[in-house]
């Protein structure tokens, strides 16, 4: 896909996790709308994929480490064509599949994720088998900023470079927000790029709401032979709807009618304005 093609397709993940969260009344909204861009290129652009074989034993592996933010995981997913997309319509629905959290009975999905911090050890761990075995499969997992005071996140970080895992390729998506306020007052992370260099990484930072900056980064993988990649993705927790951008109150919440409508009338607009390019 072209870059302008890409930011038509994020646009659509974004207008439909937001109607998955409107209609079923619940969803992580801000977390899951800051990292669309990334996981439209992953899925759209970067990754190989085959959604007619989900496992195709060729295929490249995505992890879900912030596994709150499944909506637009979710429709990512349907609108590459993995499973019908009037499926998203029964999300946290009574007996649907599609729950808050990823569910590795939905096709495409590799692991149920939730437990925060938990993403890297499981990607880890697969790109070590895929070394063992001698493939050229890559891992890639999307964790959120909040999620890096979990000590598993640096058990994990320290073994992979260890192991010179260059098959594995994490994405923070640094928003600075986490659900009781900024990263940096909960617990801070900074210097953020410095520690993950200590720990032997290879570090990128980029615009993560920026698909031309993520689709080059993503390409650009791995960074450096021998060493696992990191990419730093700066991102505006709650990207595409004004009035939820950089509200720390908005990383769980259902907007009302008025928001959802005038949310669907700008998106339209945007949609547009894409199409003038």
């Amino acid at each position: 896909m072209t870059i302008q093609e890409l930011k038509q397709q994020a646009l659509e993940v974004r207008k439909s996790l937001l109607s998955m969260i409107y209609q079923a009344k619940a969803g992580h909204t801000g977390g899951a709308l800051s990292s669309t861009d990334v996981i439209t290129a992953l899925y759209f652009e970067v990754m190989n994929i085959d959604p007619s074989n989900p496992k195709w034993e060729g295929r490249d592996y995505f992890i879900l480490s912030k596994g709150h933010s499944v909506e637009g995981y979710l429709s990512a997913l349907a609108k590459r064509g993995f499973f019908d997309e009037s499926l998203l319509s029964t999300f946290c629905q009574y007996k649907s599949p599609l729950i808050g959290h990823p569910n590795n009975k939905i096709p495409g999905i590799e692991m149920n994720t939730g437990a925060l911090g938990h993403g890297l050890s499981i990607s880890v761990g697969m790109a070590i088998g895929l070394k063992k075995d001698k493939k050229t499969n890559r891992v890639f997992t999307l964790m959120g900023d909040g999620e890096l005071a979990e000590g598993s996140v640096w058990e994990a970080a320290m073994a992979a470079s260890h192991y010179k895992l260059d098959n594995l390729v994490a994405i923070i998506d640094r928003n600075h927000l986490q659900i009781s306020g900024s990263t940096e007052d909960v617990m801070g992370l900074e210097p953020l790029r410095q520690r993950w260099e200590s720990f032997g990484w290879e570090v990128k930072e980029i615009d993560g709401n920026s698909m031309t900056e993520v689709v080059n980064t993503l390409k650009a993988a791995p960074f450096k032979e021998n060493k696992p990649s990191l990419i730093i993705a700066h991102t505006t927790k709650g990207k595409g709807v004004k009035e939820m951008e950089d509200i720390p109150s908005w990383h769980h919440g259902v907007p009302n009618q008025n928001l959802y409508e005038q949310a669907m009338l700008d998106f339209e607009s945007m949609e547009k304005e894409l199409q003038n390019v």
